[in-house]
């Protein structure tokens, strides 16, 4: 019988929900920070509300399902769905009032300051204003709107996910004075932010949509007076529901949720502040809303549409200094045979600061060689109009062995992927749809080539999605090697994927949810095993969320034995710090940045003798166990030092840090004695200098150089 670990106690972890909200905190202060560039505020700003969308959706609509089939289960703080839903919709009211607090006493009266003037409500129009208005409303808008009445014969209308719309009580002009509800959805085909002739030279004046719909929406519903009108927007349950064993076929059933997902049960109501009691009476009944779940809004409804606003021309002094982009690298000279630069030795790019072309031309070139036999591939999320689908594409036309493994399951890009994967078979490769009850996560690529010497595998690793676009926004690591014990397990990988078949063993790579967690518990207990033994024990863990109670548990036990443990954690931390018996044994810091921090790197000390991985994987439980994910050694010297250089650099990262109190709280680091240090920022200082030092013909090898940890 296993004994009952020290640390089973709820009160040493923090619920996970609570912290992701601490985690979109950590972004709106980002927004509310003097020392950042007005418009990159306006960005994060834009992106709490992105992020606050995608958690309802999401997290609190299975919390509500859970409440909804009476399942009354603790999570590992303690606290029941109920309990949970309860905290959240204390923290997420107060979240939204900080964020419009943001917006209306920083960026908006700032943004007037310099040249920008937002007009908040259609009331404050000037009379030359709306002139330009009403005029733009009769040629631009008014054709595209749909009233909808609801009366006897026409019932309450179905309100889409996320769309914006506006609510108004009506009466008759010759009627008998009863209220009658209508509405009109905001049309997402026109822009949101409409410029108005600006009476003052090098000023830019903007109206939102919504307010030129409703200072004109009398002219709907011309035999009706408006006695009032508001807008309105839902958020409804988009956590799909997938019977996967009971699916004939996995696509069909994805494309019917997917339609779904539009109609879900409505889990929040926002409103304008002010909003007539009426009807909100009506929408709250209509659409099934309890009155803890409506948030009354002061300000516009969904900021996201900041985001737009940022692509505003003629602001580009309130932004940040543009990063040249992604840089080439030394390693990948013009006009090169891949496939001769990886068999002289492994090599790693850093993305965003460096290109992620070879991975696209790694594609290419696999898809034109004649040598070329085969060529696998998983995709989770990919761009628009990827570069690396019409390769895949073009190789099976080719006549190439193509097998490509799309993640159906990959969330809201479901329909992405259908569309992809419906393409990819025209094309005549062979899609396989993943395993039933797991989402594949992993980033592998296997091309079979034939060689003079035989049959040599080249496979491409990395922590990040085989996406062009996001490329250029998340940080990630990708590995290309020729390795034969990685080549064998990577067609292990794809065999296990496609046929169900797992091998007897495995040389380097470690798969969830075979053994990674078991491969991560290892490492952890032997970093503690050698602090026993008076070897010292030092880790560094870089990852985007950590919430696996098993991983937690062996953290604490291994820091309370004396392991220095350094958590570089962007989002969720259900651990805690400064525990007795741990004190700061364990730190945590999360990195917000103009990049999403999106690699997951690892350091064990290993007494004396390190070893790196990095991995597609988190520390959460579905990561661990319902994910197939890949987690992948980093063996050459000089690729492990640019891994040390990297943690290094986010340690001691004094700008965009924010480090975890022992209260559950997280403060910016406390520059004093240290400088202003931003861990991003000098990524593309190096970056940049790299390719001046390659010009220059000095050093045509470097990007990061070596530094030792302190």
């Amino acid at each position: 019988m296993m004994s009952k670990s020290r640390y089973d106690d709820p009160e040493f972890y923090s619920n996970r929900e609570l912290s992701w909200i601490l985690f979109d905190k950590r972004v709106l202060s980002e927004a509310r920070d003097k020392n950042n560039p007005l418009f990159e505020r306006l960005k994060f700003l834009s992106i709490t509300a992105s992020n606050l969308d995608e958690f309802f959706m999401v997290r609190v609509a299975s919390l509500k399902d859970m409440v909804n089939a009476d399942y009354t289960k603790p999570d590992i703080a303690g606290m029941t769905p109920t309990e949970q839903l309860e905290a959240l919709n204390r923290v997420t009211h107060e979240l939204v009032e900080q964020q419009y607090a943001t917006y209306n006493r920083a960026i908006i009266p700032q943004l007037s300051v310099n040249g920008l003037k937002v007009i908040g409500r259609h009331e404050d129009l000037t009379i030359e204003e709306a002139a330009f208005v009403d005029h733009y409303y009769e040629e631009n808008v008014y054709p595209v709107l749909t009233p909808m009445a609801v009366d006897s014969s026409r019932p309450f209308p179905l309100i889409r996910n996320k769309t914006l719309n506006i609510g108004a009580l009506v009466k008759k002009k010759e009627g008998d004075g009863s209220l009658e509800f209508a509405t009109v959805q905001v049309p997402g085909v026109l822009s949101r932010i409409v410029q108005i002739p600006a009476a003052i030279d090098r000023e830019t004046t903007v109206i939102l949509l919504e307010e030129i719909i409703e200072r004109n929406i009398h002219k709907l519903f011309l035999n009706y007076d408006i006695v009032c009108s508001c807008p309105f927007r839902i958020m409804r349950n988009a956590d799909l529901s997938i019977e996967e064993d009971e699916a004939e076929d996995l696509l069909k059933e994805i494309e019917r949720q997917l339609k779904k997902r539009q109609w879900g049960q409505a889990i929040r109501l926002e409103v304008e502040d002010g909003i007539d009691e009426r009807l909100l009476a009506i929408i709250e009944k209509e659409l099934h809303v309890a009155n803890e779940d409506i948030y009354r809004i002061d300000g516009p409804l969904d900021l996201t549409f900041l985001m737009k606003m940022y692509g505003l021309p003629g602001f580009d002094h309130l932004k940040e200094k543009a990063y040249a982009g992604p840089q080439p690298v030394a390693d990948f000279p013009a006009e090169y045979d891949i496939f001769d630069v990886i068999r002289q030795k492994d090599r790693m790019l850093f993305h965003p600061y460096e290109t992620f072309d070879p991975v696209v031309e790694f594609i290419r070139q696999a898809a034109r060689d004649k040598d070329v036999l085969a060529i696998k591939q998983t995709l989770y999320r990919v761009s628009g109009n990827s570069p690396i689908i019409a390769a895949l594409a073009q190789a099976a036309e080719n006549g190439k062995q193509v097998s490509v493994l799309v993640e159906l399951k990959a969330r809201f890009d479901e329909e992405n992927n259908i569309v992809w994967a419906k393409m990819l078979e025209k094309a005549g490769c062979h899609v396989i749809y993943g395993l039933v009850g797991l989402k594949t996560h992993s980033k592998i690529t296997l091309v079979v080539r034939r060689e003079e010497d035989g049959i040599r595998r080249y496979v491409h690793l990395g922590t990040g999605n085989y996406n062009d676009a996001t490329a250029k926004l998340y940080t990630d690591i990708g590995l290309f090697t020729c390795s034969p014990s990685i080549g064998e397990d990577a067609t292990a990988v794809f065999n296990m994927l496609s046929g169900y078949s797992e091998p007897l063993g495995w040389n380097k790579l470690s798969l969830a949810p075979l053994w990674l967690k078991d491969r991560f518990l290892f490492l952890i207990g032997r970093e503690k095993e050698n602090a026993l033994a008076g070897k010292g024990g030092h880790m560094i863990a870089k990852i985007n969320s950590l919430c696996d109670k098993d991983v937690i548990e062996a953290l604490y036990e291994a820091a309370a034995a004396g392991v220095k443990i350094e958590l570089i954690v962007r989002g969720i931390c259900c651990l805690k710090t400064g525990l007795p018996g741990i004190g700061d044994k364990i730190s945590v810091r999360s990195i917000v940045g103009n990049f999403l921090e999106h690699s997951r790197i690892f350091y064990f000390e290993n007494a004396g003798k390190p070893e790196y991985y990095c991995a597609s994987a988190d520390w959460m439980p579905r990561n661990l166990e319902r994910r197939v994910e890949i987690m992948f050694p980093v063996d050459q010297p000089q690729l492990q030092k640019k891994l040390m250089t990297i943690l290094n650099m986010q340690l001691r990262d004094t700008v965009k840090a924010h480090i975890l109190t022992k209260d559950g709280t997280y403060e910016k680091v406390d520059k004093r004695g240290k400088g202003s240090f931003n861990s991003q920022l000098e990524f593309c200082h190096m970056a940049v200098e790299a390719v001046r030092m390659q010009k220059q013909q000095v050093n045509n090898r470097v990007f990061i150089p070596e530094t030792h940890h302190e």
